[in-house]
Parts: C-alpha cells; structure tokens; sequence
C-alpha cells in the first residue's frame, strides 16, 4: 500500500508499505478524513527521537475495512472516530496511573508516530479496537469529529490539568488549534477572565468567537507584563499550549500564588526549561506546574463528540483549509510545516 510520512529526518516522500494486519482484538482502518499536525511535522524535523521509514499521520475518521475475531463493538463498514491516543488497555501502567497516555512507559500510548506507521496511508492499524475506536454518531459531521481525536482532546486536557473552576482568571499561551480548543474548554468549564497569547489574525478571531475576553501579543510588549496589568496581579490558572522553552518561566511568573501552570506544549529534545527562583516564590509560593499527553480511548472521544452534538462547542471553527484527494496529503502536509499566517487547521478529504 501507499502512504505519505518520512525516509528519514528531513526526508518527506511517498512510501510504499505491506498492508497492515489485524490482530485478534484490533481492527484495520480506510481513512476517509486526516488531518496534519504539527507533531507530525515535529516528527520529521527529528524534534523527538529520530525516526526512519514511517508513515506520518495520527488525526483521522474513516471506515472500517478489517477487525479481529475477538472484535466484538465494531464491524466492517462501520465509521469510525480514531484518538490519537490509542493505549494498550491490557498494561499494567493503565490500571494503575493517572493518565492513560503512559500504558508501558513514557507516552507509549500514542503508538502512531512512534512505534508504528501513522493514518496518511490507504490502510492503517488500531490496536484495542473495542476500547480505541468510537463510532461516528448521528448529529456529528466528519470534520468535526475529526476534531475530537487530538485538537480537541489535547486542548481540553490542558484545562483538565489547570484545574479551571467557575469564575477563574486563566491565560491560554498559544492560539494553534490546541490552544484555540484550550479556550474553548475553559469557557465552558466557566473561567471569568480569559486571556489568550497570539497574534494571528484567524486565531484570533476564533478565540473571541470561543470566549477569549482579552487577547494580547509579544509583539506588543512583555507577555507577564500586560496579563499582570489587566487582572491586577495575575491569572490563577495559566494553560501553555505554544511556544518555546523562555514561555515556561513566563507561564509561572504571570500565575499567582495558590494557581495552576498546566502546559500540553511540546517542547523541543533539544530545549532546556528554567526559571529564577523567585518566580517560583523561592519555592514557597504553592504554584502547581503540571504537564500531560492527552489520554486516549473510546469513552473520552464519546464524551467530546456528545459536547458537538448537543450544541456546546463548534470545533469547526479552527478548520481553515480543506484538500481532496489520497495525494493532497502531502500538499496539507507542507502547509502545516510552512504554517502560513492564514493557517490554523487543515484537512484532507481522502475520497
């Protein structure tokens, strides 16, 4: 079969790949909708360990083509909404942690990317199929679903870790698909103040449209000066969901103490991250820093695509660019790496 990913870091081509096989419990997945992402694109430019003739891709809706015998909720035919996250349900580390995105070691459940080929193919495989796929349902369109699998769940999880309560002053830096989803999902678990960090003109618009109540910009000065000045203080909880390794000591400066720093961000093998220690109150200031990979599965996909379907969130919004064609991966591909100043997601129809 056919699939878009790597040769090699900096290599993007074309592969050619035997068609996966299903195992007993597992199930062979037709994309139909995929999605490009930065981690993907991260992936490539060797910004984590580097990887050899892989297929990209870990954002996609499609149909059953194949499952297992021991494959009991889905058949073939059915459509499906796939998590980026796809643990193994049977380890150990599931059981017993916080998160499923850690089932035998360091965000092992995120198995596209990083121990097996990705959805930018004709054919691609899920492991757990009756725990890690979610069927499609009625009220729900394609794209928005597609939403669900990383974007949404990954922006969502950072508000998950902030800690959001009703009423609660909270900054977003970063305002990608993730971050927009970060304000999404902090408005809805009911934050007062709402301050995004971004500069694009699309993103912005679309984090008002969310329930940003202030956005500012690097360009317009220092970031912890600016959130300090509107909320007299600080924000108690701060979401960092963009970029690089000099924004995690802003992201603690800028919270008060008692708050929260939550960070979905991936940063750089390369990057070191540091802060003075009177940012941190000399360690005596209560400020929680947490980070996380989103958790996978099939029950937390169903609950985001029940928030579509009842009308609380439209994560179409973030969806600026539309391909059709198995071949315009690649273009999709190119443009998420340039990531133009009119870009905030791009998708790619298959058929």
């Amino acid at each position: 079969m056919r699939g878009y990913g790597m040769k090699a870091v900096e290599q993007p081509a074309w592969l050619e790949k035997p068609k996966p096989k299903a195992g007993p419990f597992d199930a062979i997945i037709k994309p139909k909708i995929v999605a490009p992402c930065s981690s993907d694109t991260h992936v490539m430019h060797g910004g984590s360990s580097p990887r050899e003739n892989l297929i990209l891709g870990h954002e996609a809706v499609g149909e059953v083509a194949e499952v297992g015998e021991k494959v009991t909720k889905f058949k073939k035919g059915d459509f499906v909404v796939v998590p980026c996250t796809t643990p193994d349900w049977n380890e150990p580390g599931v059981q017993c942690s916080v998160s499923n995105a850690h089932d035998a070691g360091l965000m092992r459940s995120f198995k596209f990317l990083t121990q097996k080929d990705g959805v930018f193919a004709e054919f691609f495989h899920v492991n757990n199929a009756d725990a890690n796929l979610a069927l499609l349902p009625e009220g729900v369109s394609p794209e928005a679903a597609l939403m669900t699998v990383d974007m949404m769940s990954t922006g969502f999880h950072g508000v998950e870790l902030a800690n959001v309560e009703f009423g609660d002053s909270v900054a977003v830096i970063g305002i990608g698909p993730v971050g927009l989803m970060a304000v999404a999902g902090a408005a809805l678990k009911g934050a007062g103040c709402l301050i995004a960090v971004g500069t694009r003109k699309a993103s912005i618009e679309v984090a008002k449209a969310y329930g940003a109540t202030d956005i500012i910009s690097y360009k317009d000065g220092d970031i912890v000066k600016q959130i300090t000045d509107i909320t007299g203080g600080g924000v108690k909880r701060t979401i960092i969901a963009g970029g690089n390794a000099e924004t995690f000591a802003q992201a603690v400066q800028m919270t008060l103490p008692m708050g929260t720093i939550s960070s979905v961000n991936f940063f750089d093998i390369k990057d070191t991250l540091s802060m003075p220690a009177a940012v941190w109150g000399l360690g005596m200031s209560n400020k929680d820093i947490r980070c996380g990979f989103c958790p996978g599965g099939r029950v937390r996909i169903e609950h985001l695509l029940q928030l579509i379907k009842h009308g609380r969130i439209d994560p179409t919004k973030i969806i600026t660019h539309k391909f059709y064609g198995f071949d315009k991966i690649e273009e999709a591909f190119h443009l998420m790496d340039s990531k133009t100043p009119d870009l905030i997601k791009p998708i790619v129809y298959i058929d």
